[in-house]
C-alpha cells in the first residue's frame, strides 16, 4: 500500500469516527422529538441486524461554496437488516449533512439499495428528511431524482415500497413517495411541490407550512398520506406493524400467524351492532372488529374518504384486506374519493396476494353536480376495473343495503366475486322500495282515497317481493343467506377454499399507480 493511500484511508477513518461521535450534537440541532438517520434505522430494524452499505461514499465534488463536508455517506444512510425477522432494505436521509439534500452520489446510493431490494425480493423503505435537490450540483441532482423515480416504477407491484416522511419533502422529491405503496408522515413533517414563499409570490396567497403540506392536510384533504403519526418513534412502530401484513414480494404469501382466536367463534353481537332500520347509522369498524382475529384491524387511510373503510386484518391467521362502506359518513355512499381509496387498496391487495373481503352496505353513488363535474363516472369505473382484474380470493357479505350500480361495482358475481353472502335483512335492488314505488306506482298512489296509506301498502309489498336477499339467491347472484352470528365462521371456511385458486402467484400483473 502506498503512503498516499495510507494517508487517504486514515483521513477517511478520522472523518468517520468524527461523524459517529457528533450524532448527539446533530440530533439536538435537528429538532425536538426528531431523531438522526441512524437512530431511526435502529428503531426500524430488529436489534443489531442492520448492515450499512456505501458508508464511505463522498459527494462527487467535495468542495462547495459552503466548504468541505466532514461527514461521510453524502447525506443518506443505506443498508439492510431484519424487521420482524424478515429481510428489508432501507435508505434514511441524514438532514445533518448538507440538509439531507440530494446530489448525484446521494441518489446513486438510494437507487443501488432499491435495486438490491428488487433483486433479492425484499421490501424497501425510504425515510425522507431532505432540503431537496442539491443546488451546488445543478442538473446532476435532478437526474438523480429521475433515476429514483424509474426505480420506484420498476419495483412497483413486485416488492412493497414504503415512504416515511420525517421532515421536509419538497419539489421533485415528493414524487418518489407518491410512486410508492404507502406514505407515512409525522406531525412535524411536510410535503409540497412549491413552498409557502413561492405560493405567496405567484398566487398572492398567505399559507403556512402545515396548511400547505402538513401531515394532517395530506391525511384528511389530499389523501397523499396513508398514516399520520405523532413522532418518529410512533411512526416507525406503525411501519413495522404494516410490514407484518405484507409479503416480502409478489411471489410470496403474506406472513401467517398461528391464530389464538377460535375459527368457529360465533358473533352474536353483530345483530346489535347493525340496526335493522336501514335509516340508522352505525360504525362498520364494529362489524370488522367482531369478525376478524382478536378484533385487530390495521386501518389504512383512516382520515381520508371516511365513507369507505379499508385496511388489513387476519382471519384464522391469514392476512386479508377489508373494503367496507361506512354508514356513519354520507350514509355509506360511494363518491370520487371513496372510489379512488378503494381502487388503490384493491390493487395493492391483488399485487401482494392478499384476499379481499368486502362488507357492503351502500345506498348508491353520491349524486350531485360536484361529483359529476369531478368525474365520478371515470373514478367509479376505476373501482370496477380493480375488482374485475383482481385474481386473489374475493369474498363479500351484504350487511344491509345494496342498491343500484353500487351493488355491481363492489365484488359482485359479474366482477368475478368468488363467494358472496347476505344477511337476512339485506336489501338488494335497483333502488330502495320507497323510490321504486314513487316511480312505478305514482299514478296509482295519486288516485287512491288515502295516498299515504296506499304508498305504505305498496312499499311493504315491494319490499317483501323484491328488496330482499332471497330473490338474488334464487338467481345465483349471491351464494347464500347467512345468520349474522355465523359471519366469521363462513368467511374463514370460504377463505380456505378460495385460497387454492390457480390464478394466484402470477408474475407481476401490474404496478401500484398513484391514486
Amino acid at each position: 500500500m502506498t503512503k498516499e493511500m495510507e494517508t487517504y484511508l486514515q483521513e477517511l477513518k478520522t472523518r468517520r469516527t468524527s461523524a459517529a461521535g457528533s450524532d448527539k450534537e446533530a440530533a439536538a440541532q435537528h429538532g425536538k422529538n426528531r431523531l438522526t438517520a441512524r437512530e431511526r434505522l435502529d428503531l426500524l430494524f430488529d436489534a443489531d441486524t442492520f448492515t450499512e452499505i456505501d458508508t464511505l461514499v463522498l459527494p462527487r465534488h467535495e468542495h462547495y461554496p459552503g466548504g468541505k463536508s466532514s461527514r461521510l455517506g453524502d447525506g443518506v444512510v443505506t443498508g439492510f437488516g431484519l424487521v420482524n425477522g424478515r429481510r428489508v432494505f432501507a435508505a434514511s436521509q441524514d438532514a445533518t449533512v448538507m440538509g439531507g439534500s440530494l446530489g448525484e452520489m446521494h441518489a446513486n446510493k438510494i437507487v443501488k439499495a432499491m435495486q438490491m431490494a428488487l433483486k433479492y425480493g425484499c421490501p424497501f423503505i425510504a425515510i425522507n428528511d431532505s432540503g431537496g435537490a442539491r443546488i451546488q450540483e445543478g442538473v446532476d441532482s435532478l437526474g438523480g431524482y429521475a433515476r429514483i423515480f424509474e426505480a420506484n416504477c420498476e419495483a412497483s407491484g413486485v416488492i412493497p415500497q414504503l415512504s416515511v416522511i420525517m421532515g421536509p419533502c419538497a419539489g421533485g422529491a415528493v414524487y418518489s413517495p407518491a410512486l410508492t405503496d404507502f406514505v407515512f408522515m409525522t406531525n412535524n413533517s411536510y410535503m409540497f411541490i412549491t413552498g409557502p414563499d413561492v405560493v405567496r409570490a405567484v398566487m398572492q396567497e398567505n399559507v403556512s407550512f402545515d396548511e400547505l403540506g402538513g401531515g394532517m392536510m395530506h391525511s384528511a384533504e389530499s389523501g397523499v398520506c396513508h398514516f399520520l403519526t405523532t413522532d418518529d418513534r410512533d411512526c416507525l412502530a406503525r411501519v413495522r406493524a404494516l410490514l407484518s401484513y405484507l409479503p416480502s414480494n409478489n411471489q410470496d404469501d403474506p406472513p401467517y400467524v398461528p391464530p389464538i382466536d377460535d375459527p368457529d367463534r360465533r358473533c352474536p353481537e353483530l345483530k346489535e351492532i347493525v340496526p335493522t332500520d336501514p335509516y340508522k347509522a352505525y360504525d362498520v369498524r364494529g362489524v370488522i372488529g367482531s369478525i376478524v382475529d382478536d378484533g385487530v384491524f390495521f386501518e389504512v387511510h383512516q382520515l381520508w374518504a371516511e365513507n369507505m373503510v379499508v385496511g388489513f386484518a387476519r382471519l384464522n391467521g391469514f392476512v386479508v384486506g377489508i373494503v367496507a362502506n361506512q354508514p356513519m359518513v354520507l350514509a355509506g355512499c360511494i363518491d370520487i374519493k371513496a372510489s379512488i381509496k378503494a381502487t388503490h387498496f384493491i390493487r395493492i391487495c391483488d399485487a401482494y396476494n392478499v384476499p379481499i373481503i368486502t362488507l357492503q352496505d351502500v345506498p348508491g353513488f353520491l349524486p350531485g353536480k360536484e361529483q359529476e363535474y369531478g368525474g365520478i363516472i371515470r373514478n367509479g369505473a376505476r373501482m370496477i376495473y380493480a375488482y374485475s382484474e383482481a385474481t386473489v380470493p374475493k369474498l363479500m357479505i351484504i350487511l344491509r343495503k345494496s342498491y343500484g350500480g353500487a351493488y355491481c361495482v363492489m365484488s359482485s358475481k359479474g366482477l368475478r366475486g368468488d363467494l358472496l353472502y347476505a344477511w337476512p335483512n339485506a336489501e338488494i335492488a335497483v333502488m330502495g322500495a320507497e323510490g321504486a314505488v314513487n316511480i312505478l306506482f305514482r299514478r296509482e298512489v295519486q288516485a287512491a282515497e288515502d295516498p299515504e296509506a296506499k304508498r305504505r301498502e305498496l312499499v311493504e309489498d315491494y319490499q317483501a317481493k323484491f328488496n330482499n336477499p332471497y330473490v338474488a339467491a334464487a338467481r345465483g347472484l349471491i351464494d347464500d343467506v347467512i345468520d349474522p352470528a355465523e359471519s366469521r365462521r363462513v368467511l374463514i371456511r370460504s377463505l380456505e377454499v378460495t385460497m387454492s385458486k390457480s390464478e394466484r402467484h402470477v408474475p407481476r400483473k401490474h404496478g401500484i399507480s398513484p391514486m
